[in-house]
């Protein structure tokens, strides 16, 4: 006879963290729905973490490793043996090639798993490697870039609890959840701000869930973002609507900026951007006479060129208006797993924005603030010579369907001498890799709330918002005859057949102490720490201990009012909003490029409720509509116009290649617009053109755009991320000719 039971837990299915309740049955989970009796997120639990059972469950779940045999094949391999044989190999491509042969890249998915990420980065870094990579830095590099070239206020900014105006630049939090909004229920979040007064201004080309709820909404045409905003700074400072004793207080090159902007006036915003110019205006007016409330940017503002310019004019409408928390304030969360906030209210000094690092062999790249830039490592691999490398151990990625430039990433993935990948399924890259690591997922390890808390550091209120901590136990073995590892231990197996040692750091916070050196633990490589350990490592300097917020199974909020302290009399480190680079680069983007009349049509990326990047849209909860693939939208008219019906199989080209979409119709979009998620499909129509059944292979894995972007033009000089959104194509009917992949002529 079965027996169910309640579990309270966190959900891994993004960065949000959700406190769920797991309904168990036999020991497998049955049921994911969100915990009421949970603070902070009032029960919410968004269709993909609802969907987790599913993820778990999925009948394609890898239960063993797999090795790629001579002829291709792939055969289980025990987890130690696979140790054995990786570090074996790893070995002599670092002895033979140097260290620099091996790279790491971490995915989307290493976010809930903070212990994996710290121990692969150690791991490579250890055997003396710099080449460590993240999905940063083709996502939303501007953030970290921006933030150095402005330097950061040391109370951090405003709350969107007591804001009265907020701007959101390129994104949907109403989907994605994590981002531009609080995570933790977003939506009630937002219809309970705009019910108390709040105006929220949204800048985005397409009437998007979130748009929806915008008292005011500028719709320009994609990639005019850096002129919209331009034009509203120049608003504000030819208007004085800017926070003048914040400014002379805190702020530098404020004159560098006014005449930077002085060519954006709103008239030529409105004309390179078909906003009336009269919106701009008001926008800028509403934004800036507003006491509280910050604008921020999400991935469509850093994919759509000009990434780092454009999150840096975002800093400076929120410096211009002094949208930082004051002396004697509180700041919304002084931290949990966190160290303690000591927040001041004074300015820190810019910092190392680019050159901080390695240099890469391509396009001038090197290490910037942001990380270490992915976009150029196919290139690396791929490139001959001294540097070259070979050896990529991937977790909880998927580059083949993630990183620009398809057919240039899975050239790369096949040129490595060693390629790992540890994900649960067989993805497009593991498809090419020589050892596919089968990890425990989910409501089978413990976890702890701190990743999302750690979020506030790359972003503006992507973090947790109010003081809460939580801690999930594992609620289930692993199934019955698999072998599987979590992430952080295949890398301690791996360092221990190394000979090296492996270190570990508390995760810190943006208004907390400095890290020292002394935060940095090693790991005794001889007995195995548990678990629990590792992530008691992680949070060794937390304001409240892990075993109190253990005691809390619904986790709980921890307040202690920590208000910002006073700016002390020696500090004469100040913001900077005319950042020398910033200011040539705004320069010259006033001189408008001519449009190629051969690629009329715009595309734009967009997010799907049914997938999370490159995962889920094959899980059945989430795929209830008829479009299990990748929509190509387009306006209604767009349709009409082209001679289109809904449905109909196109051509989509770029300067750079060619795939095959399916058009759906979608008033919301600003017409000229073709919209399409990021990350879907595996390459498998850029390999097979002319096959028979590529309408169906289409239909089942959805066309990938990363195909039609180049990473060698229009990539930002800083973190190297090229044009992913905003993308100029061509768009006609699919007649079942061959799509070439090389690029249009020119």
């Amino acid at each position: 006879m079965s027996s169910r039971s309640q579990h309270a837990s966190i959900c891994r299915m993004c960065h949000a963290a959700c406190p769920v309740i797991v309904e168990m049955e036999d020991g497998l989970p049955v049921k994911v729905t969100g915990n009421k009796a949970s603070p902070t997120y009032h029960g919410f639990c968004c269709s993909r973490g609802q969907a987790s059972v599913e993820h778990i469950r999925h009948p394609d779940r890898l239960l063993h490793s797999l090795k790629r045999m001579p002829d291709g094949r792939f055969e289980p391999i025990a987890i130690e043996q696979a140790m054995d044989e990786i570090a074996e190999k790893l070995r002599a491509i670092v002895d033979q090639h140097g260290p620099r042969a091996l790279a790491a890249y971490f995915g989307t998915y290493s976010g809930p798993y903070p212990a994996a990420g710290t121990l692969l980065g150690s791991l490579v870094a250890s055997l003396g490697s710099p080449m460590i990579f993240a999905s940063a830095t083709i996502d939303q590099p501007g953030k970290d870039i921006a933030n150095a070239m402005l330097g950061h206020w040391k109370a951090g900014p405003q709350a969107f609890a007591d804001s009265d105006v907020w701007l959101m630049l390129g994104g949907n939090p109403m989907v994605t959840i994590a981002g531009g909004v609080p995570s933790q229920n977003p939506a009630r979040r937002l219809t309970d701000k705009i019910k108390d007064g709040m105006t929220l201004i949204v800048i985005d080309p397409r009437k998007t869930e979130t748009a929806a709820r915008a008292q005011i909404h500028l719709r320009p045409t994609p990639g005019e973002d850096v002129a919209v905003l331009a034009a509203m700074l120049h608003v504000i400072i030819k208007e004085q609507l800017y926070d003048d004793a914040f400014i002379t207080e805190n702020v530098k090159g404020f004159t560098e900026l006014k005449n930077a902007v002085a060519p954006y006036t709103p008239e030529h915003a409105a004309a390179r951007a078909d906003v009336p110019a009269e919106q701009i205006t008001n926008a800028a007016r509403v934004f800036a006479k507003a006491k509280r409330g910050v604008a921020t940017g999400l991935t469509g503002a850093n994919m759509s060129g000009h990434s780092s310019l454009t999150e840096y004019l975002l800093l400076c409408l929120n410096t211009l208006c002094g949208r930082f928390v004051r002396e004697g304030e509180p700041v919304a969360n002084p931290g949990v797993l966190l160290p303690r906030a000591t927040p001041i209210a004074e300015a820190a000094d810019p910092a190392p924005y680019h050159n901080v690092g390695e240099a890469l062999r391509v396009r001038g790249l090197s290490q910037s603030a942001a990380g270490m830039p992915t976009a150029a490592l196919a290139d690396e691999i791929l490139l001959e010579g001294e540097g070259q490398v070979k050896a990529l151990i991937v977790n909880s990625g998927n580059p083949v369907a993630a990183w620009p430039d398809q057919q240039k990433t899975v050239a790369a993935m096949k040129k490595l001498e060693l390629l790992v990948h540890v994900d649960i399924k067989m993805s497009a890259t593991a498809k090419l890799a020589d050892y596919i690591i089968a990890p425990k997922v989910s409501y089978e390890v413990p976890t702890i709330s701190l990743a999302v808390e750690h979020l506030e550091n790359f972003s503006y209120h992507w973090g947790l918002c109010e003081p809460f901590g939580m801690y999930a136990p594992a609620l289930m073995d692993t199934p019955e005859g698999s072998d599987l590892i979590e992430e952080w231990e295949f890398y301690y197996g791996l360092a221990q057949r190394l000979g090296i040692e492996l270190f570990s750091f508390p995760m810190q916070s943006r208004t907390a102490t400095v890290r020292e050196e002394r935060d940095f633990v090693m790991l005794d490589m001889d007995n195995k720490p548990s678990s629990d350990d590792m992530l008691e490592l992680l949070c060794n300097r937390s304001r409240i201990p892990l075993d109190e917020v253990k005691k809390h199974p619904n986790g709980a909020l921890f307040p202690e009012k920590i208000v910002a302290a006073a700016k002390r009399p020696d500090c004469t480190a100040r913001l900077d909003i005319g950042n020398p680079d910033m200011m040539a680069e705004l320069d010259a983007a006033v001189s408008v490029k001519p449009r190629d009349d051969r690629f009329p049509f715009t595309l734009v990326s967009r997010r799907m409720k049914n997938a999370y990047n490159s995962s889920l849209r094959d899980l059945p909860r989430l795929v209830k509509t008829k479009r299990p693939y990748n929509p190509a939208y387009l306006h209604p008219d767009d349709l009409a116009a082209l001679g289109l019906n809904d449905g109909d199989y196109i051509e989509i080209r770029s300067a750079h290649g060619a795939i095959v979409g399916i058009a759906n119709a979608d008033k919301t979009l600003k017409p000229g617009v073709l919209s399409m998620a990021h990350a879907y499909g595996d390459g498998a129509l850029s390999e097979n053109a002319n096959a028979p059944d590529q309408k169906d292979i289409l239909f089942r894995e959805g066309s990938n755009t990363s195909a039609l972007i180049s990473t060698d033009d229009d990539y930002d000089r800083f973190s190297g991320i090229p044009r992913m959104s905003a993308l100029p194509v061509a768009i006609q009917p699919y007649h079942s000719h061959p799509v070439p992949s090389q690029p249009a002529p020119q």
